[in-house]
């Protein structure tokens, strides 16, 4: 948001109060001082603008400053070295920075919520928010499906993957965090193991805090792309629990944009099988972290760059199969979901404990994770 633009929904506001008596002399004054200072904005007449301009949020009220943000916002993306992080070996993520995030709870005072704008090449960039009760969704996630992220393709691979796509539409700051649902700003191509099996994890952890304290977390997520490679190489996930100082929740996390049995060209999006993915381990033993080497290669799963989305936004194609609706389990604490023979279903809480039909995929984009016991 512009100075002028600023200028006006201040004075927009000012005068809706006004017309409904709510407005005292001062504040008339400084409305009509607001007025004027709109229409020298206009003529050009205005100053330099000020340092200190600020994003308002629904109510009006001052958020976070533009150049806070933007100052925490690119500290991230400054801060990151990837040729520090360890090669890809089998683990969806690794620590980095000896599980010590750049954050500062001192910095933590009037943020909510911040996406960067995208780059020249269409990429998001780095995302930071005060993760609290107040930013938690209270309605259930909406369709992203029309969101194309930057080397976005449509491809699955039934025998590899369970939920048979490889790229899903990865948020950033994940929607039971902050209720975000079709923010281009906020989603990249990212794999299906680095959503629910990398970033998921501990977006729950933060989730689960929040629920459980009602504290507040300083959340920072960035990913990290390579040159100009279309698809970041993986997401730098940073977290800070604020009131007691980090002793909640505390981690500085790399999750790996990788698929076990594929490789990944990040210059496109364009991806294939390979078997020295399965394990993360090439046949001469040295790690298989890198699979962008220039080419796109040939893929036998069935790609379909213009396939829609689902109804949780995942990624679909044109007459694929309807997945099947079952009864679960919930764990409303956890955010586990069980099989109702389950052993963890069984001895659950009856105060957390809810069921749920439906679509193992839609619990997932809620923020469930499944049982490793039941593997429903």
């Amino acid at each position: 948001m512009n100075k002028t633009e600023l200028e006006q929904k201040l004075a927009k506001q000012s005068m809706k109060k006004f017309s409904k008596g709510k407005l005292t002399v001062s504040g008339l004054i400084v409305c009509l001082l607001l007025a004027v200072a709109v229409g020298c904005s206009a003529l050009g007449l205005g100053g330099a603008e000020e340092e200190n301009s600020y994003i308002f949020g629904e109510g009006g009220s001052a958020e976070i400053s533009v150049q806070q943000a933007e100052k925490e916002a690119s500290a991230g993306e400054d801060a990151f070295d990837l040729a520090k992080v360890p090669n890809y070996t089998g683990s969806p993520w690794t620590i980095v920075n000896n599980n010590e995030p750049e954050l500062s709870t001192a910095n933590a005072k009037g943020i909510t919520e911040f996406y960067s704008p995208l780059d020249d090449l269409g990429r998001c960039g780095t995302t930071i928010a005060l993760i609290g009760p107040e930013t938690l969704p209270t309605e259930k996630r909406k369709d992203i499906g029309m969101i194309k992220p930057t080397g976005w393709h449509t491809v699955r691979y039934d025998d590899l993957i369970e939920d048979k796509y490889l790229y899903n539409r990865c948020h950033l700051i994940g929607h039971q965090l902050a209720g975000e649902d079709a923010n281009k700003n906020n989603l990249i191509t990212g794999t299906r193991y680095m959503n629910t099996e990398g970033m998921l994890p501990f977006e729950n952890e933060v989730a689960e805090y929040v629920h459980s304290t009602g504290n507040h977390v300083l959340y920072r997520c960035t990913p990290i792309f390579v040159d100009d490679e279309l698809v970041a190489r993986g997401v730098h996930m940073e977290a800070l629990s604020v009131e007691d100082n980090g002793e909640g929740v505390k981690f500085d996390v790399f999750c790996y944009n990788v698929q076990p049995g594929i490789s990944i060209d990040y210059a496109t999006g364009e991806s294939w099988r390979d078997e020295t993915m399965l394990l993360g381990i090439t046949d001469d033993g040295s790690p298989a972290a890198d699979s962008t080497n220039g080419s796109s290669g040939s893929s036998s799963g069935t790609n379909n760059a213009e396939g829609s989305a689902n109804a949780s936004g995942e990624s679909a194609s044109e007459g694929s199969a309807a997945e099947t609706e079952l009864t679960y389990v919930l764990n409303t604490k956890s955010h586990k979901f069980h099989l109702p023979t389950c052993d963890g279903a069984q001895d659950m809480n009856a105060n957390n404990k809810q069921e749920f039909t439906g679509t193992r995929s839609e619990l997932i984009d809620e923020g469930y994770s499944p049982c490793q016991a039941c593997n429903p």
